[in-house]
């Protein structure tokens, strides 16, 4: 997939290819000799997650004390869920386009994006407002719960904070996983 993503925008004529990586490893190299004006990440590296590249970059140009700002980042992905769309975004991402569509539709949410524009595609927006509207489903306590995990607290601390158990909250946390569909307090953690 990286290679013809690498073709396909090497022949558009339109970008200068700076190098693809497959690793956050690889990644950290290629980006260590060079400055960048735009990034396609993939959240799913083999060595790691995709976007913790945006943090170590920010810091990468901050200590190489060089007049580069921090280039456009775009995600390319095959997660479409609410989860990773909105970490990403949070983080600074302008164009999330999910593997799904068109590499052209991702040439045009850059172009979009170096416009100033905000892009989601088709896919990932559907599934943010479903998830939205899924938040509206959570009970009182659960919405609670959730809020306090946002602000950083642990099960035993939200437990003494609620005056519950640690364990009905790890079962109320087990509830509203199912409901936003994410896997864990990581991703909870990341909206």
């Amino acid at each position: 997939m990286r290679e013809g993503l690498a073709d396909f925008f090497a022949k558009s004529g339109r970008w200068k290819l700076g190098g693809t990586a497959s690793s956050l490893e690889s990644a950290k190299e290629l980006l260590s000799g060079t400055t960048a004006d735009v990034m396609i990440l993939d959240i799913n590296l083999k060595d790691g997650w995709g976007l913790d590249i945006i943090p170590w970059y920010a810091e990468h140009i901050r200590l190489a004390q060089t007049q580069s700002a921090q280039p456009l980042m775009a995600v390319y992905s095959a997660y479409d869920d609410w989860a990773h769309v909105k970490t990403a975004l949070n983080m600074g991402v302008r164009a999330y386009v999910t593997k799904q569509r068109s590499l052209q539709e991702l040439e045009d949410a850059l172009q979009k994006a170096l416009c100033g524009s905000i892009y989601i595609d088709e896919t990932a927006q559907e599934r943010l407002q479903n998830t939205a509207n899924t938040l509206d489903l959570l009970t009182k306590r659960e919405k609670e719960i959730f809020s306090l995990v946002k602000n950083g607290m642990t099960n035993k601390e939200i437990a003494a904070h609620l005056d519950i158990s640690h364990r009905t909250v790890a079962n109320v946390l087990s509830l509203v996983y199912d409901k936003i569909g994410i896997r864990d307090r990581l991703q909870l953690e990341r909206l």
